[in-house]
């Protein structure tokens, strides 16, 4: 199933879901270290967020297509970046989920949808060509149709390289890569570049939100050790104006482990 296809249709006939119990719905706690700096920083969940980038609305007429970035001043560019921390909430509560090499938080009452065959995948008996795993962890709200999804995909099956990526600014720029990440068609409402600490440093996610008239999606992407980790939450446009925050909050919460 080709990567753009996977991002649309993430909520279509989810199988019987197992219910996991979270925690009630918190709101977000934002402590600013330098009020002054020009690029938003925040502590959410214990997650160092930099800020760095910011992009226009556009709309994509082909995955070739150009991304046209905003020419914001530096006072603008922090106002944005605050509007995109207050539009994350405080997912500490929620549940975590642990999958092979990330965890994200479950938004409360989301079920566990992923499909029992999938967990067979991966594996090979007798030689047999092994089955790549369609969602690496899936979930979904109580009547399907909003969704929260994890693909793992080698990078090199995503761009031709003879190079392990490391880093998901090895697939390109933010603008570079929503070539691959965002479906032709699709609206690009926000792309951003944030920062995640770690015992070694600070490690590159990319973050996405578009949708087409149907859907909407926010995506979140960052690549340890050659395989891209993508986070993708999904709803129907009309209640994402509702939801939105809360599933974007979800892919956020995006962490590799």
């Amino acid at each position: 199933m080709a990567m753009s296809n996977i991002l649309f249709s993430l909520s279509q006939n989810p199988p019987t879901p197992t219910i996991l119990k979270s925690p009630p719905h918190t709101n977000l706690i934002i402590n600013n270290n330098n009020s002054n700096s020009t690029v938003g920083v925040a502590h959410v969940s214990r997650r160092l967020f930099i800020l760095t980038t910011n992009f226009a609305v556009v709309t994509i007429s082909s995955p070739q297509s150009s991304i046209a970035s905003s020419s914001s001043s530096s006072s603008s560019l922090s106002t944005t970046s605050n509007s995109f921390l207050s539009g994350i909430a405080n997912t500490k509560s929620w549940f975590q989920f642990y999958g092979d090499g990330f965890a994200i938080r479950v938004p409360p009452n989301f079920q566990d949808i992923q499909d029992p065959q999938d967990d067979n995948a991966g594996l090979s008996l007798y030689g047999d060509k092994v089955k790549p795993r369609t969602f690496a962890a899936r979930f979904a709200s109580t009547d399907g149709s909003e969704v929260l999804s994890v693909v793992v995909r080698p990078s090199n099956q995503l761009k031709i390289t003879f190079l392990e990526a490391k880093d998901i600014t090895d697939l390109g720029s933010l603008r570079e890569a929503a070539k691959i990440f965002v479906p032709g068609g699709a609206t690009l409402y926000s792309a951003r570049t944030f920062k995640i600490k770690e015992d070694e440093g600070y490690r590159n996610y990319y973050f996405y939100e578009f949708g087409n008239d149907v859907q909407r999606v926010a995506l979140v992407t960052a690549v340890n050790s050659g395989k891209v980790v993508i986070a993708g939450a999904t709803a129907p446009q009309d209640k994402w104006k509702g939801d939105g925050v809360r599933l974007r909050s979800a892919a956020v919460s995006l962490t590799l482990v």
